[in-house]
């Protein structure tokens, strides 16, 4: 080989060198991803007595807040584009188990895989719904299973024999299985989001959840509106016989499908924040249906270094039990640094023809 050949082949060889780097340098510029660990752990000793049924003191996991642990990462992909993931585990720090209650999914607060652009997110997999987003957005005790009236109202009713003998309140989990949303990007504050989840068997395409979003938060105002349709649970067929009496005396046999409509308004003042909400449920059956109105209003006030919050709900159905539910509740969250608070409080609960039931107790809640 010649020098003048061996001159050349050097060079062309320095060449691809510098581009492959140049190559490799331009891709990490757009391909960077991160992945991120988090979650809160909030843990409450107290009395609960459920309406109908006598009292027990103990600790208990999720007072203000259900215990989690989650992952989450995103991809750039460039161009505006980002591929996105999140896993969630919810758990019960008083006895060390997974989920909220046994034989609860391991990844039951989230678990889906998506895409971010420029014109909206899409995201696939196990998601929590947009009701329940709404319910605990536009209620001072957000999203408290054991002191928020509302969450009371709208998760524990229907369905959860034998906490409560009741006709009312929501088919299904706070999360979608089989699910696929849309969310559009934020319009000065107003966004919208579309969900559908699937039954996932042979044959039974008919069977499905939908629902549909509007979120606004523009200065001291926010508003939702939110709606929902499901004919299944769980599995399809699943929602025939609601178990609301096990003697078989009183039940929604044959129940087909539910329809949910949910408004929600804050306005905050700075010294006191004001919460509204309206819900609409019509239940539909073989033979007949029922509905139910419930509605909620509520305040949180700084006081101190900490935050008062009191909040009323109140539901009634027409046909089925005839039923009406009441539940008061207040409570002070005092914040001990960024993440770590200490809280307390009471809950009244009440339906027709049964024994009163409360709740009261003070917890600590800290996230990592």
């Amino acid at each position: 080989m010649n020098t003048a050949v061996s001159r050349a082949l050097r060079t062309t060889l320095k060449a691809s060198a510098l581009a492959a780097v140049l190559a490799a340098a331009s891709s990490s510029a757009f391909a960077q991803s991160s992945v991120q660990l988090y979650g809160q752990v909030d843990e409450w000793a107290g009395v609960t007595k459920f309406p109908g049924d006598n009292a027990s003191v103990g600790v208990g996991g999720g007072g203000m807040s259900t215990s989690y642990w989650g992952m989450k990462g995103d991809e750039d992909l460039g161009g505006g584009y980002k591929a996105i993931f999140t896993l969630e585990s919810f758990f019960r720090a008083q006895n060390g188990q997974y989920g909220r209650f046994q034989g609860d999914t391991f990844f039951a607060r989230n678990a889906y895989v998506g895409l971010e652009s420029p014109y909206g997110t899409v995201t696939a997999g196990r998601l929590t719904t947009q009701l329940f987003v709404s319910t605990i957005l536009f209620n001072p005790f957000i999203d408290s299973y054991t002191f928020s009236p509302m969450v009371y109202h709208v998760y524990l009713g229907l369905s959860t024999f034998p906490t409560y003998t009741t006709d009312q309140g929501v088919i299904g989990d706070s999360g979608w299985n089989n699910a696929i949303q849309y969310s559009t990007p934020d319009f000065n504050g107003l966004s919208g989001s579309a969900m559908y989840a699937f039954g996932n068997q042979a044959g039974e395409n008919g069977q499905k959840k939908w629902s549909v979003q509007a979120l606004y938060f523009h200065g001291p105002f926010a508003a939702t509106a939110v709606y929902q349709y499901v004919n299944f649970n769980n599995t399809p067929g699943d929602i025939s016989s609601i178990p609301i009496d096990p003697s078989g005396s009183i039940t929604t046999a044959g129940l087909k499908s539910q329809g949910v409509g949910q408004i929600g308004l804050t306005y905050d003042l700075k010294f006191v924040k004001f919460y509204g909400q309206y819900m609409y449920t019509a239940n539909w059956g073989q033979l007949s249906g029922w509905h139910v109105n419930t509605a909620q209003g509520g305040v949180s006030v700084p006081v101190g270094p900490g935050t008062a919050m009191a909040s009323y709900a109140y539901s009634r159905d027409t046909g089925g039990l005839n039923q009406t539910h009441q539940t008061a509740a207040i409570g002070y969250d005092y914040p001990l640094s960024k993440r770590t608070d200490l809280y307390a409080a009471y809950m009244y609960d009440h339906y027709d023809n049964m024994s009163s039931g409360m709740t009261y107790g003070a917890g600590i809640r800290t996230k990592f």
